[in-house]
């Protein structure tokens, strides 16, 4: 049985020899940039996380439903035109989730939207 000599504990470390994992491998004929994708290949470039493409929101409907039992379910329905409606209780957030859906039918604000696109 062989023994494997133990590194000192204390004094200095020594230096690594050679180029470490995290270094990327030197570009061949001194190019300086790495090569990322093959030759002929199109590289996507996506756009920014905030570009605008003109969309807003106009209407909401945010509904709170509780996963445990005897929990009362809330739902609010906002919407530009200056709605801003509120209900609790399983009958009452049924009756204005299906007055919410009634609203965006008649909506002045989206009517217009719609006719407009």
């Amino acid at each position: 049985m062989t023994t494997h000599p133990h590194p000192p504990l204390e004094g200095p470390t020594p230096t690594p020899t050679g180029l470490s994992p995290a270094e990327p491998a030197p570009a061949p004929a001194g190019s300086g940039a790495p090569k990322v994708v093959a030759e002929g290949v199109p590289s996507s470039v996506r756009p920014g996380p905030l570009a605008d493409d003109g969309r807003r929101p106009v209407a909401w409907l945010h509904i709170v439903a509780p996963p445990s039992y005897g929990a009362s379910p809330s739902v609010r329905s906002w919407c530009s035109c200056g709605r801003d409606l509120f209900a609790a209780g399983r009958a009452r957030a049924l009756a204005l989730i299906a007055d919410h859906a009634q609203h965006r039918t008649v909506c002045s604000r989206l009517t217009q939207r719609r006719e407009a696109a």
